[in-house]
């Protein structure tokens, strides 16, 4: 464990750093309060050792303000409080503003040492706990399949970057892009191939994007969308067909295709630039109907091809 101890006294430090170091711990020592508070937010300790009694910010107001910032998603941390007060409202009080135990000075070694025993099983469950979360939120966010970006994250992102579009006064394209005769491969060559050019295909598309700012998400079936910040309508449209150049160069078989005897998209490309006043909600939504409109007449006019919104 990565141990931060907030104590004053030189002498503490020493006998508690030889206590904690003997356990095979790392530590970190705070002399006051302030420090103690700076040290949590750029060390990230698995557990606080924290003294009651210290100069510039005492043991409480450190504690409470460790909780504030545990508030901030930087992680439940246990704190136990170290003090030569030993009556029964003293320790309650360190429990009521976010203390986690309570040890009086000077402290023992062997309690010592079983302390850090059942914070280590912790620090440990709360690891596991830590990687299970973002693993959680990682799906949450990711296609199954395809392994990029899903339709939720492409709702939070969008709407994120049309609402710096109109902070910055800047031109944002979509362009939605749909395999041609895509049912016809699932049919001819069974759905493990089509999920196998799914994959492929998400792939390219990805390798396509220049910068980091461009963003491509699996739209829905054998749909993509791609959002485009800062990013005019012949810009996007370059980007559109740079698109479908990298996916027939792929050179993926459709002997059925009515198009092609090789996998090709349809693309439609739509920009706006958003003016303050306007109703963000109502530019999404025309956003993407254009790009679909402009999708649907790719479609229309014989697929494999990239049309512009009028």
């Amino acid at each position: 464990m990565k141990i931060l101890l907030a104590e004053d006294s030189s002498s503490n430090q020493l006998i508690i750093k030889s206590y904690i170091e003997k356990a095979g711990h790392e530590i970190i020592i705070a002399n006051n309060g302030k420090e103690a508070v700076d040290l949590f937010k750029s060390e990230n300790p698995d557990l606080v050792l924290m003294d009651v009694t210290m100069p510039v910010m005492d043991g409480i107001e450190a504690t409470k303000a460790i909780r504030e910032l545990t508030k901030l998603d930087l992680g439940w941390v246990p704190i136990i409080f170290l003090s030569g007060l030993s009556n029964s409202e003293d320790i309650a009080h360190g429990i009521d503003v976010g203390g986690d135990d309570y040890l009086i000075k000077p402290v023992d070694s062997i309690v010592l040492k079983a302390k850090l025993q059942a914070m280590q099983r912790i620090a440990e469950m709360r690891h596991q706990l830590n990687k299970a979360n973002h693993k959680l939120k990682a799906m949450a966010v990711v296609d199954g399949l395809t392994e990029i970006a899903n339709r939720r994250f492409f709702d939070e992102v969008y709407m994120k970057e049309l609402k710096r579009s109109f902070r910055n006064k800047n031109e944002l394209s979509l362009i939605l892009c749909d395999i041609d005769h895509f049912k016809l491969f699932n049919d001819n060559y069974g759905h493990q191939a089509g999920d196998d050019c799914l994959k492929s295909v998400a792939s390219t598309m990805v390798k396509t994007l220049k910068r980091p700012s461009d963003f491509v998400a699996r739209y829905g079936g054998e749909e993509f969308v791609f959002v485009l910040p800062n990013t005019d309508l012949d810009g996007a449209k370059k980007v559109a067909e740079s698109i479908n150049k990298a996916i027939e160069s792929e050179s993926i078989s459709h002997a059925h295709s009515l198009v092609s005897n090789h996998l090709t998209l349809s693309c439609g490309v739509a920009s706006v630039k958003p003016q303050l006043n306007q109703d963000i909600s109502l530019i999404a939504r025309n956003l993407l109907e254009s790009a679909d409109k402009a999708l649907y007449t790719a479609k229309e006019k014989g697929r494999n091809q990239v049309v512009t919104a009028k």
